[in-house]
Parts: structure tokens; C-alpha cells; sequence
């Protein structure tokens, strides 16, 4: 039976690592809801897709983190989601090379699914989480999430725990209230396995 695996969750809990995995070791290939983001910006009228343009306008960590509160981060977040979604929805139903593959990102909102389930058998969502403030905090200080680490102060990265915290919080919530597949992505190892047997 051909599968479309959609993977969810917030920043740094380990989305593309899943995804990678279970690529190799089903033979799917994968693609990241931020490379469809970054397609959709060069072919889209950013009067339609106004959501997408907020991060690429020129606009800096510095100004972005000091003018929104992490809730209202959150809240930017998801909207772009959904105009990003817009363009998975269309690979979706209208690749004709692929019969299985994986998309992982933070686009992957329960209540979209949940909607697309009804009307494609193909689909099984899996979305990740990762209450850990330690782990998200040290991937975030080493790697960076606006950009490279080195790039911008501690302050902002702490700013950036913050937010990814509270949207990690909101897709557990949102993955429950649509009765939803959920996985700990804490223990690395183990969250394959389980990505594997729901899928």
C-alpha cells in the first residue's frame, strides 16, 4: 500500500533525524516543509502568501526576537505553517513520481491533517515531542535555530528556548485533541521503532 508519512513537531525535536531514518531504512524518499517554504517564496504572489514572506524580508534575529513575545512567536509560526501547508496539500495530491514518501516539518499542524485523512487513506501522521528544556536548549545554543549559533546573542537564544518550549507544549495539546499519533522524541532510538510501528 503506498504511504505518505507526515511528520510533525516543533523546532530542534528531531523531525528531519525521524525522517532521514525512516527513509533509509523504508526506502521513501523525504522532503522538509522549510524546502517547500523556500520553493513556494520564488512562485508565489506574496499578496496570496502574505505568511510566508514575515522571516525574509531582511528582518535580523535581533529585531525579530526583541519585537514578538514567544507567544506571539508561536503564533507567527503557525501562520506561516498554514500558508506552507497550502503548497504540501498540492504535492500531495499531485505528485505522480513519488507513490511513498516522507514530509516532515513544522508545518505539519494536527488539525490539517486530521482534514486531509478523511479524504486520503494514504496518510499517516506521526507528530514528535520533546518537554526537555535542557536538550532543546543545548541543540539551539550549539546549532543556532534563527541561525547560526555564534551568530546572535545568548539572550535571543534563550528567547528562542522559550518559544520552541510553548510550541512543543501546543502540538502535544493539538496532536491530543485531534486523537492523534504522539511519540517522545527524547529517547532517539526508540522513537524510530515507534515512528515505525504506527506507521
Amino acid at each position: 500500500m503506498e504511504k505518505i508519512i507526515l511528520i510533525g513537531g516543533a523546532p530542534t525535536v528531531g523531525k528531519s533525524y525521524a525522517a532521514r531514518k525512516i527513509s533509509e531504512q523504508l526506502g521513501f524518499p523525504w522532503i522538509s516543509t522549510d524546502i517547500i517554504r523556500e520553493m513556494m517564496r520564488e512562485l508565489v504572489n506574496k499578496k496570496d502568501y502574505s505568511n510566508l514572506f514575515l522571516h525574509s524580508t531582511g528582518i535580523t534575529a535581533q529585531k525579530y526576537l526583541t519585537k514578538y513575545s514567544a507567544k506571539q512567536i508561536v503564533g507567527n509560526q503557525n501562520k506561516e505553517s498554514r500558508d506552507v501547508w497550502r503548497g504540501v496539500k498540492a504535492l500531495i495530491k499531485t505528485d505522480y513520481v513519488w507513490k511513498s514518501f516522507i514530509i516532515e516539518g513544522v508545518a505539519i499542524l494536527p488539525d490539517v491533517v486530521k482534514k486531509i485523512m478523511k479524504k486520503d487513506e494514504r496518510i499517516k501522521p506521526v507528530f514528535l515531542y520533546n518537554g526537555s528544556r535542557e536538550k532543546i536548549k543545548k541543540v539551539i545554543f550549539t546549532r543556532g535555530l534563527w541561525d547560526d549559533a555564534e551568530k546572535y546573542s545568548d539572550s535571543l537564544k534563550y528567547k528562542e528556548v522559550e518559544w520552541v518550549l510553548l510550541y512543543d507544549d501546543w502540538i502535544k495539546k493539538q496532536a491530543k485533541k485531534y486523537n492523534l499519533p504522539l511519540v517522545d522524541a527524547t529517547d532517539t532510538a526508540g522513537c524510530i521503532k515507534k515512528i515505525k510501528t504506527l506507521i
